[in-house]
């Protein structure tokens, strides 16, 4: 892939992050998506590349744009699997919450698992854990494991796992080996990445959330050094059948290589609301303020960018600049 493609890739989140912070707290979560996935798929169209999406808003006969299958970009340039989620977290917009992101991932074509959308089991840490977790281990020997990489009291490790009934056990063991615990109502791609960012003061992921985002996930942490293990978990029979039509065994634990395969991959996330490491749109008299990070796994070069856009223009218009 070309060097110059991470920032163009950079105006693609930043346009729908705009987009959909303009409905931030207005209880229309829909809405927002569905701005934030207009103005991604205008950009797009500008970027020298030929992509096809892998991981989108659903099947060509489920959604009108971004769809599993549909291809973007200019139609020459390198040939890449894209992977998108126009805003993890919409219940977040929706509420005026933390930490709602507009987000992309890309690699080489054939490069990325095209996961089913379903349920997957994560375990994700930050580069000084790698390679000391173990998705089939407890988690309380996963814990005492990232507390003995980081140098620390199982005391002062914090787990982040989504705040779900089904995560009740998880809770409760994270409790009794003494750990603490950030309860996030949404946004698992975000919870996954702050784990390779101390300033987040997060230190390991855990839970069910699904398994798109867990493959974005994995972009991200291949190019923070970090590491995510996943198992799809099917909740019937029509979703374990497809796992089998893809030749993937629900037992298998999915790592790094299976998840985002070769040494090259770019990850872009745009913060449309605030959060531990990226701030949300801020819209000024004459102009607007976003805050992104792009990274690419070849380099390992890792960039936070600040941008500053006209109010004159649409967002879409902006990010043609």
């Amino acid at each position: 892939m070309e060097r110059s493609l991470s920032m163009e890739l950079v105006r693609v989140t930043e346009g729908a992050a705009i987009s959909a912070a303009r409905w931030m707290g207005r209880g229309l979560k829909n809405e927002a998506d569905d701005a934030a996935t207009e103005a991604m798929r205008t950009v797009f169209d500008t970027i020298p590349m030929r992509g096809v999406v892998v991981i989108g808003e659903g099947e060509m006969d489920e959604a009108p744009m971004l769809y599993i299958g549909e291809e973007l970009g200019m139609g020459h340039g390198p040939e890449v699997d894209v992977a998108v989620d126009p805003v993890e977290g919409t219940s977040i917009v929706a509420s005026g919450g933390w930490n709602a992101l507009t987000v992309l991932a890309i690699a080489d074509r054939g490069n990325l698992l095209h996961a089913p959308d379903m349920y997957m089991d994560k375990i994700a840490v930050g580069p000084e854990a790698v390679g000391k977790i173990d998705i089939n281990a407890s988690i309380t020997d996963n814990l005492k494991a990232v507390a003995k990489a980081k140098n620390k009291d199982i005391e002062d490790v914090v787990a982040t796992v989504l705040n779900r009934e089904r995560h009740l056990e998880y809770i409760n063991e994270i409790r009794a080996a003494g750990a603490r615990i950030k309860l996030i109502n949404d946004g698992d791609v975000a919870g996954a990445i702050n784990t390779a960012f101390d300033e987040t003061g997060v230190d390991i992921l855990f839970g069910l959330g699904g398994a798109p985002e867990g493959v974005i996930s994995a972009v991200g942490l291949k190019c923070l050094g970090g590491e995510i293990q996943g198992k799809l978990v099917p909740s019937n029979d029509a979703e374990l059948e497809r796992c089998k039509k893809m030749g993937i065994d629900v037992n298998q634990v999915l790592r790094m290589e299976d998840l985002v395969k070769g040494d090259d991959a770019i990850f872009a996330a745009t913060g449309v609301t605030d959060g531990e490491l990226l701030r949300g749109v801020q819209f000024k008299g004459g102009y607007r303020l976003t805050h992104s990070l792009v990274m690419r796994s070849k380099s390992g070069t890792v960039r936070f960018v600040e941008g500053r856009h006209s109010m004159k223009k649409k967002p879409h218009l902006v990010m043609q600049d």
